[in-house]
């Protein structure tokens, strides 16, 4: 599923397209403008990411962080990766998760939630994308 969102064949609320991954919004997030950042190569856990690649994908993450607490007006972020034992993509992605203080969030107990249709999903995609910093 992130392969073909990846190459464009699965359609998503893209938030960044670039070399080191591709962001787009979680389509059950923890709490809308849930962005879920891929390696643009497949690997299935981070031990997998090349040790070349590091910098460039976190760097990504990193920035992704930045835009979300910018575009949203958020708090702050959680960012959370899975490998293997709960993780419901076998591909190698990072949550980059919007907060805001007294949200409910505790530990990790995470509650989903849907977005109201596409032109809200579009929009808070477009607010993260417009915020985020240049590479």
């Amino acid at each position: 599923m992130f392969c073909g969102i990846v190459a464009g064949s699965v359609p998503a609320f893209t938030v960044a397209d670039e070399p080191a991954g591709v962001a787009f919004l979680d389509t059950r997030p923890v709490f809308r403008g849930h962005v879920l950042v891929v390696p643009r190569e497949h690997y299935e856990v981070l031990p997998d990411l090349p040790v070349s690649s590091l910098a460039g994908y976190f760097g990504l993450v990193r920035r992704i962080t930045v835009a979300v607490e910018t575009g949203l007006g958020c708090g702050g972020t959680f960012v959370a990766m899975n490998n293997r034992v709960s993780q419901s993509v076998p591909h190698l992605h990072t949550h980059v998760v919007p907060r805001t203080k007294g949200d409910g969030l505790r530990g990790f107990f995470w509650p989903r939630t849907t977005y109201d249709d596409a032109d809200s999903a579009t929009g808070y995609a477009a607010r993260i994308a417009a915020a985020l910093p240049p590479a």
